[in-house]
């Protein structure tokens, strides 16, 4: 049977106290929306449809383009919500799956469950149901003595018996499609004129067809976000469903309450991720590698056998066997090759270091180009923004020696075995084999080729 589905996008979020819409606040780094989006796509739903309201720019930007939209103009509930991707779906497909943008830990398998169940049932609609004692606002599932779903009665308008139940109804829905646009147009409104999806379980039994369920076993898939409260609970719950996978996959987290780790981030089996380490975006992390702790790595693919301590790694690259920090900084653009010593303090932006390169501490390296086996002083600088207010590149051959404390002044180039001697500002290129010294800068000696300075910071 052809599935569409449909997913619920529309509400403003309220209590949320934002500008942003509710299915545009961030869980794992990413827009709830976006886990709606994905799910969609992990369930074989090529084109979902999501139903938008308010901030509907903003949430189809959000999505993209591998998805249709509608509008929901009025805000009259549930089931006026998925009433408007009737003229687009109508035709397309046999049975249409419905569950809410703002549920983000729903995971496919449950999706595939509800949908198996209703492939299999005579009648016209299944539901996905949870026992729980946190309630969450969900409606109650009433039963009859054989156990069959007779109506789902929305809290508010529940008794105080009806709100004893711990079964409740999690808000997926999959139904015949032909029935569900025939019945959504009938269904009647509610006390404030809003019309509820879960009526059309009434309507089934009321036409004596059977209503199938679910029951949902992992209860953290019932978190939907009403509240920054619900947020953070959603946040722990996803945290704790990524680190799981990671530790079952091989990587060791020393401590997995106080590791925070992105839905898109790699990790190779054997590395190692010590406390309070904040793994986010795109990142990649190579196998034996030791990031943390108190470390931040961002976009950024770090290779096999590094150690990163107590420091900021952004959108770079980080080669094999690279030892980085304490306190070091990778700013976009920075990339480290293979065997690369940064010491702490250090900073490194929009530049290049070559295989075993030593960079000492508190130096700052910026659109530069540094060859293999340099050693970079302690305090060195490039001074990298000139008064003509841009950037200008520094470029260092390899097998350079840079004193502690020099001023690399760019645009300068220092050749093969160039020197520069402790507290130099260098204004003008150095030669190949060449030592500089002084303020400004001068040479004052060449060394042969074959004599190379001893390395050392």
């Amino acid at each position: 049977m052809k599935i569409a589905a449909v997913i619920l996008a529309a509400g403003q979020g309220t209590r949320m106290k934002s500008a942003l819409p509710k299915v545009l606040q961030q869980l794992g780094g990413r827009p709830l929306v976006q886990y709606a989006a994905e799910l969609a796509q992990a369930i074989g739903v090529a084109a979902p449809t999501f139903v938008v309201g308010h901030g509907m720019d903003a949430v189809q930007a959000a999505v993209g383009s591998a998805a249709q939209f509608v509008v929901q103009a009025e805000q009259l509930g549930t089931g006026h919500a998925a009433l408007q991707a009737a003229a687009l779906l109508r035709a397309s497909a046999e049975l249409v799956l419905i569950w809410y943008a703002d549920m983000p830990l729903l995971r496919p398998e449950t999706l595939h469950a509800v949908v198996a169940a209703q492939q299999a049932n005579r009648g016209p609609l299944t539901i996905l149901t949870a026992t729980a004692d946190d309630a969450r606002g969900f409606g109650r599932v009433l039963r009859d003595p054989k156990r069959r779903v007779r109506a789902v009665v929305e809290e508010a308008h529940a008794t105080r018996r009806q709100l004893a139940m711990r079964e409740l109804n999690a808000g997926v829905y999959c139904a015949r499609a032909d029935w569900l646009w025939k019945e959504l147009v009938r269904l009647p409104a509610s006390p404030k004129g809003e019309y509820y999806l879960t009526d059309l379980v009434g309507v089934a039994v009321a036409q004596r067809r059977n209503v199938a369920s679910v029951q949902l076993s992992a209860t953290a898939e019932l978190i939907g976000i009403n509240t920054r409260e619900h947020l953070a609970e959603a946040e722990t719950a996803l945290r704790l469903r990524i680190n799981q996978h990671w530790m079952a996959a091989g990587v060791h987290l020393l401590d997995p309450a106080s590791t925070y780790i992105e839905p898109g981030v790699q990790l190779a089996p054997d590395c190692v991720i010590l406390p309070n380490t904040h793994l986010s975006g795109t990142t990649s992390v190579g196998a034996h590698s030791t990031i943390g702790p108190n470390s931040i790595v961002r976009d950024s693919v770090v290779g096999a056998n590094c150690r990163i301590e107590c420091s900021v790694i952004e959108s770079a690259v980080v080669e094999e066997d690279v030892r980085i920090g304490p306190f070091a900084h990778l700013r976009p653009g920075a990339h480290l090759a293979r065997g690369v010593h940064m010491g702490n303090f250090g900073e490194v932006k929009n530049s290049y270091l070559g295989p075993e390169v030593k960079m000492g501490h508190f130096s700052y390296i910026g659109d530069a180009q540094i060859g293999a086996r340099t050693n970079i002083g302690a305090g060195t600088i490039t001074c990298n923004f000139g008064m003509d207010q841009k950037k200008h590149r520094t470029v260092v051959g390899d097998d350079a020696y840079i004193g502690s404390d020099t001023l690399l002044v760019a645009p300068v180039t220092i050749g093969e075995r160039g020197r520069t001697g402790a507290g130099s500002v260098v204004t003008h290129d150095v030669p190949a084999d060449a030592l500089a010294v002084g303020v400004p800068a001068r040479v004052i000696k060449r060394t042969p080729p074959e004599a190379k300075p001893a390395g050392g910071s």
